[in-house]
């Protein structure tokens, strides 16, 4: 059994799951990706270096985006090139990135699962595939930027709809995983207060206060303050062929 089937058989939450990042370099790079993204020859970043690509695409090759996500939403940028990263030459993009993660030389379930929820999207604006975002065992693995919205276990036939609902600034709740910009803790609590009272905009939810244990959040008409409890999860595979490990439990009372 694959990562991602041992992981939905047991019924591990998607919840506080998102990978942990603000600031992002997303380089166009067709054709094959080594396993580790530290193989390809990029600049050093003080954030998360990612690969992308569209296959087919058509108009010059070597896009550079660059991004921070941020509360309100954050900033995505387009440069000329690598070599121009630190020159201040950008351009603002206009529309989100969706980005899938297809990265099977990474784990055999991220080209298994990404490929068809990308070939469902392929249509659309915005969207590539992506080297490794992190959680094989949730593929298919979408990721939004700048916003830095997470989702897991997207299937190909629910795939437009999913996006659809993201590109009106709505978060499909059955696949979150939690926004990067936040620590799993974190997560953890919005997912829950989100889920609670169904409040599946972006805008919806904000931080205000984090101590490690108690998480004070912003929505509609007022505040939430969560406590959060970490424990022991359950032993799973973190991708295809790996021993078990064992994952955090998170327990958010409010």
């Amino acid at each position: 059994m694959s990562c991602s089937e041992t992981s939905a058989a047991l019924r591990e939450p998607l919840a506080a799951t998102a990978t942990t990042a603000s600031r992002w370099l997303l380089v166009e790079l067709p054709g094959a990706w080594e396993r580790d993204v530290a193989d390809h020859d990029l600049p050093p970043f003080d954030g998360r270096r990612m690969l992308l690509r569209r296959p087919g695409r058509r108009g010059p090759e070597g896009a550079v985006f660059v991004g921070e996500t941020t509360e309100e939403g954050g900033r995505l940028v387009q440069i000329p090139s690598l070599d121009r990263l630190e020159s201040g030459d950008a351009e603002p993009v206009d529309h989100p990135l969706v980005l899938v993660c297809c990265h099977g030389r990474r784990d055999v379930c991220c080209a298994r699962r990404g490929k068809p929820v990308f070939d469902a999207l392929r249509d659309l604006p915005g969207v590539w595939q992506s080297s490794h975002q992190g959680g094989h065992r949730f593929a298919a693995n979408v990721l939004v930027l700048p916003a830095g919205i997470q989702l897991g276990r997207v299937q190909p036939g629910e795939a437009p709809a999913v996006v659809a609902s993201l590109l009106e600034g709505r978060i499909p709740l059955d696949h979150y995983r939690g926004r990067t910009l936040y620590p799993a803790h974190v997560q953890a609590a919005e997912v829950a207060v989100r889920q609670a009272h169904g409040l599946d905009r972006v805008a919806d939810v904000r931080l205000l206060s984090d101590d490690g244990h108690s998480v004070e959040l912003a929505v509609p008409g007022g505040s939430v303050t969560c406590v959060v409890e970490v424990g022991a999860g359950p032993f799973l595979p973190q991708s295809c062929g790996a021993a078990p490990e064992e994952t955090p439990s998170f327990r958010v009372t409010f």
